[in-house]
């Protein structure tokens, strides 16, 4: 009975890892529509494979992991403004980290890509990859948002946000 039991939970998490994972609710306002091929024509092929390929960038890899100015982190596909700089902080991980992001900012689903499931974010409007969030975070949320620094711009506060990409 054991075996059956331990056999059937394996079928059912690598049936769920194998089932393509569906379109996420947005909530945000003027979803933005692109196809692959447009996003690759306005993005580096680094920037493109974290954003629409889910790759993830090498830890310690992005000078993001280090911005500590006041202003705002924006979507670096359609330039939604996605974190306030007074959410970021030190996780040690190697990745720029939140512990919240902007209102309606964000839209999550589950990753079964290393088995167990995770909890994968993208910008809500353009649908681009950001990372994972998970609830190893400081207070007052407890979260993280494990972000992809290739998968942001920064902009200083007093700059102007970049108008949203159509």
């Amino acid at each position: 009975m054991i075996r059956r039991n331990f056999l059937l939970t394996l079928a059912g998490v690598a049936g769920a890892a194998a089932v393509p994972l569906v379109a996420w609710p947005v909530k945000a306002p003027g979803v933005l529509k692109k196809s692959r091929e447009q996003w690759r024509a306005l993005l580096s092929p680094k920037r493109y494979a974290v954003l629409f390929e889910e790759d993830t960038e090498p830890p310690f890899s992005s000078p993001l992991n280090h911005e500590k100015h006041a202003g705002t982190f924006v979507c670096a596909a359609c330039n939604l403004p996605l974190f306030d700089s007074k959410h970021k902080y030190d996780s040690g991980t190697g990745w720029p980290s939140f512990w919240q992001p902007l209102p309606d900012a964000v839209a999550t689903k589950k990753d079964f890509k290393l088995i167990w499931p995770r909890t994968e974010y993208h910008c809500a409007r353009c649908g681009g990859h950001q990372g994972h969030v998970f609830d190893d975070g400081p207070p007052p949320t407890g979260l993280r948002y494990c972000n992809n620094g290739l998968a942001l711009n920064f902009v200083p506060e007093g700059d102007a946000l970049p108008e949203l990409r159509s």
